[in-house]
């Protein structure tokens, strides 16, 4: 949303704090997708209100009716303020143009039909800008990076704290780990993430079948930097650059404690800012020791998801082998915490099957590509990982944290091309796995006022959001099944503003956009972070010591820090457009990563 209340809000308010109880005078609001709907979508707008909602009218441009409606029930109550959300069906506007939603006395932000613009460019355009190294798009950064130390991995002064207890050990370096994308609104660097990432900008090329350059550049930046962080004549992989906070006698910082352009640190002499200039490098395991099975999976996902689009078949033979050599490092017996990041606390996965399946169907699909006998190995052991992972039912969707629905998908596909039969599990359970996903979605956006199929009150909302709109696609495409077509439309729509905040959740995405993320190159520069993805609402408990730190290099945004969107609280979460506000405002390149993908599938 813009800086200035629209004024016949801003009336409103005001009279109703002179006349009394501010519920009473609480205008009517309409929220709709800001980008707009494909002409043969369905299409969904939501009044907010206190009254009783009756007839709506669509008007173009021009100011010119094109449509006219009745409202439909009532979904029930988002807070006290707003006890009644109508749904105001769209689907017959089918003209291309942009529109207006009228109705309860208020009106919409603009959208269009058949918009113009796929928004997943301007998504990918973030990566663009998390890029560190020699590629970064403003002056270089982090070049220390090249010639990083290996440390041991730190302890830390509590279970939920990245404090670290005593000091760092070196034991080992140097390294080269420049280049890759920053993790979040920081400048720390995680294989975790960016094998994930990684994987989705190959997926999207793949699956969206993308025209162009722009998408396949980044992809390639993203594996250039896994390459870095994979060495195999070692059989090492390294998972972390640099620490989130300093140690608990104050004798160094992280990179969490300051607030500054990347570009600065490699010059930083403070003798606090050793960890900031020279930055330490973390391993899974020892070198030739078995690796967390979930980062072995999802990093030899990437590798071969590259295999089966690199037009060179002698580098995707190359591609294929990294992938293989990390796929057999991965420890599958007596797992116990997995390796993300240090602290674990950071990123604390739980689940690790998919991240094999999704490896050994990825490894599959490109053998076969390639002619290589071992692809009937790979779809054995990818079979046998889904089995054991919907034996394990996690109860999750496609995020960061679970990847099934893509390893699903994608398992179909190679048991297909091989026409195999008699693995562990069939083509039949695989697909009753999407569903079962998209169902636990549908449940919730049957009871949500919004139809949200993910969980206002939990982190990463948006990005599971994306997730469950990109498997609806993923459904689809292994089916010829459009059941949920609509509910998958319905996520995107809710991310980009049919939500209760009527707040696009991608920076520069809609009329109303997120205006104030958490992140510090936007923040002090002052050129907005068009493309950023951020987490949405969460849960009101998170709040309650404070939005965060408001440091002295972090400008106030929004100016005066009024909670615009504080009125719109409800159903136990809260969202907040301000820099302090890391549980709602701070993006992060898997939440970018999985709407890239989503917006693709979409618009395909």
């Amino acid at each position: 949303m813009g800086k200035l209340i629209p004024a016949a809000l801003a009336l409103a308010l005001l009279a109703s704090a002179n006349a009394g109880p501010a519920l009473a005078a609480a205008p009517g609001l309409v929220r709709v997708d800001q980008v707009g709907y494909w002409p043969g979508e369905s299409k969904h707008a939501y009044l907010m209100t206190r009254g009783e909602a009756g007839r709506f009218t669509v008007v173009d441009r021009r100011g010119r009716v094109v449509l006219t409606g009745r409202a439909g029930r009532d979904r029930g109550a988002w807070n006290s303020r707003y006890p009644h959300v109508y749904d105001l069906d769209l689907t017959r506007l089918r003209t291309p143009g942009r529109y207006r939603v009228k109705a309860g006395g208020a009106t919409s932000a603009e959208f269009g039909i058949a918009p113009a613009r796929n928004p997943a460019a301007k998504v990918l355009g973030f990566l663009g800008l998390q890029r560190d190294g020699a590629a970064a798009p403003r002056e270089p950064s982090h070049r220390n990076d090249r010639a990083a130390s290996v440390y041991d991995w730190p302890t830390f002064t509590g279970p939920e704290t990245d404090e670290i207890k005593g000091r760092l050990t070196k034991i080992g370096g140097p390294v080269d780990v420049e280049g890759g994308w920053f993790d979040a609104g920081d400048y720390l660097k995680f294989t975790h993430i960016q094998a994930y990432v990684d994987t989705l900008l190959w997926a999207a090329q793949r699956d969206g079948k993308v025209t162009g350059s722009a998408l396949r550049k980044e992809a390639d930046h993203g594996l250039k930097y896994l390459d870095k962080m994979w060495d195999e004549e070692s059989k090492t992989l390294y998972i972390q650059v640099g620490v989130g906070a300093g140690d608990a006698k104050g004798t160094f910082v992280g990179d969490h404690d300051i607030w500054r352009l990347p570009e600065a640190d490699d010059n930083d002499r403070a003798k606090t800012h050793r960890f900031i200039r020279h930055r330490p490098v973390f391993r899974a395991a020892a070198p030739g020791k078995q690796i967390s099975p979930n980062l072995a999976g999802r990093t030899a996902a990437a590798f071969a998801l590259a295999a089966q689009l690199e037009p060179s078949v002698e580098r995707a033979t190359r591609l294929l082998d990294q992938a293989a050599s990390l796929y057999a490092m991965a420890r599958t017996t007596g797992v116990d915490r997995l390796v993300t990041s240090l602290p674990h606390a950071f990123y604390p996965e739980s689940v690790w099957r998919d991240d094999m399946q999704l490896g050994g169907a990825e490894l599959a699909l490109a053998a076969q590509r390639l002619r290589d006998p071992r692809a009937g190995r790979w779809l054995a052991e990818a079979a046998r990982w889904a089995r054991g992972y919907l034996d394990e039912k996690p109860g999750d969707t496609l995020n960061l944290y679970d990847v099934s629905a893509l390893a699903h998908a994608d398992l179909v596909k190679a048991m297909r091309a091989a026409g195999t039969t008699g693995l562990a599990v069939s083509e039949a359970e695989l697909i009753a796995g999407l569903k079962a996903q998209l169902d636990l979605g549908a449940r919730r956006a049957a009871a949500d006022p919004f139809r949200a199929g993910a969980r206002y009150d939990e982190f990463d909302a948006v990005p599971h959001a994306f997730g469950l709109a990109a498997t609806a696609r993923l459904y689809r495409s292994v089916t010829g099944d459009g059941a949920y077509d609509a509910f998958g439309t319905q996520q995107r729509n809710w991310a980009l503003g049919a939500n209760p905040w009527g707040v696009s959740f991608i920076a520069g995405v809609g009329r109303r956009s997120i205006a104030c993320p958490h992140h510090q190159i936007a923040s002090i520069t002052g050129k907005p972070a068009t493309g950023a993805v951020v987490n949405g609402p969460n849960d009101t408990k998170l709040f309650k010591d404070g939005l965060g730190e408001h440091v002295e290099e972090m400008p106030a945004c929004p100016a005066g820090g009024a909670d615009r969107y504080e009125r719109f609280t409800g159903h136990g979460s809260r969202f907040a457009d301000d820099v302090r506000s890391w549980q709602a405002s701070e993006p992060a390149d898997d939440f970018a990563a999985i709407a890239l993908y989503a917006l693709t599938l979409t618009s395909s």
